[in-house]
């Protein structure tokens, strides 16, 4: 997976998320792994987290897999997952394309998830 963080349709910045298992974003520096300075944004705002979750498919037969998750740590003023608030203490799945935002910041974080044929080249 990569993050791709825009602010007013400008590419700030991109970053490989696949080099660790957790980001912590918040506007405390000294421990967040991704800092965010807008004001409306909590010292340890959410956190994007791989995590390996079992599902049942179609014929009840359980499968795994890593997934990315958002976890909002009950920011103040929320997290935001394509313009709707994640609920705060709760995991909810990150998907390719998905729109990621931090309190009331104008940054848009963006996920993508590189093609099958480079995952294959990055292993």
């Amino acid at each position: 997976y990569l993050l791709y963080i825009f602010k007013s349709s400008s590419l700030i910045s991109t970053l490989p998320l696949h080099t660790r298992s957790c980001w912590l974003f918040g506007r405390e520096a000294l421990v967040a792994d991704i800092p965010i300075e807008h004001p409306s944004c909590s010292k340890q705002h959410a956190v994007l987290q791989f995590r390996y979750v079992v599902k049942k498919d179609e014929w009840g037969e359980k499968k795994g897999g890593v997934g990315l998750y958002v976890l909002d740590l009950e920011s103040a003023n929320g997290t935001w997952l394509n313009g709707e608030r994640v609920e705060g203490r709760r995991y909810v799945e990150v998907r390719s394309g998905d729109v990621l935002k931090w309190g009331q910041s104008e940054r848009e974080y963006v996920i993508l998830r590189p093609p099958k044929e480079m995952e294959e080249v990055a292993k």
